[in-house]
């Protein structure tokens, strides 16, 4: 795999994962009743512990996207210049 080809998958997947928590942010903002709903039915949780988990959640996510994805793509692309 050369280094270009790398470089835009981890973009790709950058795009593709910042999606996904934007879409998770956007449920669980507008759909949380829901979403705390759906949830209840299988675990027992107060409307606190729903949100922390939740916002905990996508802290951590949001931490792998920039860890994993978009540090290696800057550095790459500081690389090739």
């Amino acid at each position: 795999m050369s280094q270009e080809t790398l470089r835009q998958f981890l973009l790709g997947c950058t795009l593709v994962n910042y999606a996904v928590l934007l879409i998770w942010f956007l449920m669980f903002a507008y759909g949380r009743d829901w979403m705390r709903r759906l949830h209840g039915r299988w675990f027992l949780l107060s409307s606190e512990q729903f949100s922390m988990l939740h916002y905990a959640g996508m802290s951590v996510y949001k931490i792998g996207i920039l860890l994993l994805n978009l540090v290696p793509w800057a550095v790459l692309t500081f690389l090739s210049r």
